[in-house]
């Protein structure tokens, strides 16, 4: 699980990384401000980040506005310092609060990402409409040149990919490559 700590002041953000770390989350870097955040997240496909309300670059609405999508946010804020309205993928904990509900709030939000992650994993790959016309093809060549019918085609492009460890479309390039001239 990818954590980000963002505070204004860097001892109370190695504050709240000694907490997690010792809860078993593993923080990936302290930061003072939001860009740093943002610079510690680009390329990383999801995580959560633990920050304050405001920071010395922008408030939280701003930097969760500018994280990747997969990005949760964890605020740790006085009571009449956050915005009223919920915004998607922010949990709010009020200051001052109990170590029991700062760690009980991160193992909700990366069990959350955890499910979200397994379900994307789940989901099958949708090809665009390029890629399935190029399987096509490579499909309809070995069909002509090596009388196949159309599943036992398919079939072969699904068995050389696993074998191979390429994708479907990258096979069907090969075959096309390789075979049809």
């Amino acid at each position: 699980m990818n954590v980000i700590v963002v505070f204004p002041k860097i001892e109370n953000g190695r504050s709240i990384k000694s907490i997690l770390v010792k809860h078993g989350f593993q923080v990936g870097r302290v930061c003072v401000t939001g860009a740093q955040a943002l610079q510690c997240a680009d390329g990383l496909a999801d995580g959560i980040v633990v920050c304050a309300s405001r920071l010395q670059d922008m408030v939280y609405g701003q930097l969760r506005e500018y994280l990747p999508d997969g990005f949760e946010m964890l605020v740790l804020t006085a009571p009449n310092a956050w915005e009223k309205e919920p915004m998607e993928g922010v949990v709010c904990l009020q200051m001052p609060m109990k170590v029991h509900e700062l760690v009980s709030s991160m193992e909700m939000i990366a069990y959350t990402l955890e499910r979200r992650r397994r379900k994307r994993r789940a989901q099958p790959k949708s090809r665009s409409q390029e890629e399935r016309q190029l399987i096509q093809k490579a499909k309809e060549l070995l069909m002509e040149r090596n009388h196949m019918t159309e599943e036992e085609a398919h079939h072969y492009i699904q068995k050389s990919s696993m074998d191979s460890g390429t994708g479907m479309t990258e096979t069907a390039q090969m075959i096309l490559s390789m075979i049809g001239g």
